[in-house]
């Protein structure tokens, strides 16, 4: 999601947000979804370039009070509360089932980030929770009940994480004689396991993606908010996406490869497979955008942004029936 800072003396930085803008080319009669809402600031930004209409999805009842705010001011502004994985679903309700264009800023927000008591970061004690909905199952949850298997396949599949063996094992010795309650007991426990490397990232960082990401579904939402795009965006529609780290941006990449017809066969000596659908999208860049120093060092969260943008083509035309 959008990332900046949190505070009244602090200002709000969305990521890549005139390229998102360029890559949404933004019509004055067009209806617009912000799947992702979070601090709200694609939502403005996407208004004020002259939107007919927006629709924002946030699962966070923080950010939908956001919004609640933002549409007092913008009458053709609309706040949905659910999973934008449900976005098919809940835009029906609203009467918004053909969009020109829809954005997904991906991972956490600055609000949820930057607030302790929501147990998102290492950096600030709290309670280890990180649920964006604040429903559900929590990070400690997981932690203190998870078998030691399921804890070492967590932290490597959703963080990438190489120790996660020794760190499951780890959580599991230290939780037999006092549960792990708060952000800042497990990110000690993991440093204490990892050490400090030489380079700038916390050894906590990867762990902590990876239980943020199992607790919230966050892949499982994306790929069904993906798989609904083409059929809720009208021929021409603009699907804009931000992502922050490699799981997101590999699976994002591949839907539009899948999507745009350059789905690599496998192999070069094979004809291509007879059963190909027509491609739904075209790519607007061949390669990820990303962002420049000048925004890197005004904001460093955005170091790790990559955009993808496609344009909905038209729809696939229907199979030719055999004439009698």
């Amino acid at each position: 999601m959008s990332l900046g800072a949190k505070g009244a003396a602090s200002v709000h930085q969305p990521v890549l947000l005139e390229e998102m803008l360029a890559a949404l080319a933004v019509r004055a009669d067009g209806v617009y979804l912000d799947a992702t809402f979070g601090a709200g600031g694609y939502s403005q930004a996407i208004l004020a370039a002259g939107a007919g209409r927006v629709l924002a999805i946030d699962r966070d009842p923080d950010a939908v009070a956001r919004g609640r705010a933002l549409a007092r001011s913008w009458p053709n502004f609309t706040i949905i509360e659910g999973c934008f994985g449900d976005a098919a679903e809940l835009l029906a309700g609203h009467g918004a089932d053909r969009l020109d264009g829809a954005v997904l800023d991906l991972g956490v927000s600055s609000p949820q980030l930057d607030d302790a008591a929501r147990g998102f970061s290492f950096a600030r004690e709290g309670p280890l929770d990180m649920r964006m909905s604040s429903r559900g199952v929590s990070a400690a949850d997981v932690v203190n009940g998870a078998d030691e298997a399921t804890l070492a396949d967590i932290l490597y599949r959703y963080g990438e994480e190489r120790a996660s063996r020794r760190i499951a094992r780890a959580i599991v010795d230290r939780r037999g004689s006092a549960p792990i309650r708060t952000t800042a007991e497990l990110a000690s426990l993991i440093a204490g396991v990892l050490g400090r490397g030489r380079d700038r990232i916390d050894p906590a960082t990867r762990s902590f993606q990876a239980l943020r990401i199992h607790v919230n579904d966050e892949l499982g939402e994306l790929e069904r908010a993906l798989a609904a795009m083409p059929s809720l965006l009208a021929p021409g529609g603009r699907l804009v996406v931000v992502a922050f780290h490699s799981l997101e941006d590999r699976l994002v990449k591949r839907f539009l490869g899948e999507r745009s017809g350059r789905q690599a066969r496998p192999s070069r000596h094979l004809p291509d497979p007879a059963s190909q659908p027509p491609a739904q999208f075209r790519l607007l860049s061949g390669r990820a955008i990303q962002p420049g120093p000048a925004e890197v060092a005004r904001n460093p969260r955005a170091r790790s942004a990559r955009l993808r943008a496609a344009e909905r083509l038209p729809a696939d035309p229907p199979e030719h029936e055999d004439t009698p």
